[in-house]
């Protein structure tokens, strides 16, 4: 909890959300083939999805710490995860859908990357419901972490075994090549991997506001 404190990554996090936005906008776009400028998603959807990877293990990580100890303390940090992690996988399949528009010529294809995406985002929202719909703080809590394991483990299977195993759109997917043997310049990887730490610790800032209000919001009705 100290560590959300600290100002250094918050200074950071401006610093790199301002490179992801300048030079996303502005750079040079090496040859990318049919891509071309839509190849400027790459700093926005794909370190969404990076982004969403990272801090829903986060919250997996706290939901078994919470398991083992029985403090709130984790489960509040797992759902705040929990949700930041929701808001990176909402703004990933709007971003995608863009994309999609521009590359595929429609909103939305029948694609095991896009299904999966979807299915994940639905989980991860029942998620949210079940804890909505429970009083008792250790229950809610117990119970949450529970689901939030298996929420992750259905992740996994479905956006990053099953579409490698179907016929798929998605670069580096059924069959096709990843970003990697594209010709990205190192101009373009310069904003690409700077974006998904950027997109993390942006979000983790936003995660470190609610966290403290709900901590205080137990605190305040003598929760805790």
């Amino acid at each position: 909890m100290k560590i959300l404190k600290a100002r250094w990554w918050k200074v950071l996090a401006v610093i790199l959300m301002l490179v992801t936005f300048v030079g996303g906008f502005l750079i040079r776009i090496p040859d990318v083939g049919a891509l071309d400028e839509s190849i400027r998603n790459l700093f926005f959807h794909v370190s969404m999805w990076f982004s969403m990877v990272l801090v829903l293990t986060v919250s997996l990580v706290y939901a078994f710490r919470y398991l083992s100890t029985n403090k709130l303390t984790y489960d509040l940090l797992s759902t705040q995860y929990a949700f930041l992690g929701i808001v990176f996988g909402m703004l990933g399949l709007v971003t995608g859908s863009v994309w999609a528009k521009f590359s595929w010529g429609a909103w939305w294809v029948n694609d095991a990357k896009l299904n999966g995406a979807a299915i994940t985002m639905l989980i991860y929202l029942a998620y949210t419901v079940l804890r909505s719909s429970i009083e008792d703080l250790q229950s809610r809590a117990r119970i949450s972490a529970v689901f939030n394991i298996f929420a992750y483990a259905a992740m996994v299977p479905l956006l990053f075994i099953l579409p490698r195993m179907t016929d798929s759109l998605h670069p580096g997917n059924g069959g096709n090549p990843g970003f990697g043997t594209y010709d990205l310049d190192n101009t373009l990887r310069l904003i690409f991997y700077p974006s998904i730490l950027g997109w993390t610790l942006f979000g983790v800032w936003i995660m470190s506001i609610r966290t403290r209000v709900q901590w205080l919001q137990l605190k305040r009705d003598e929760l805790i």
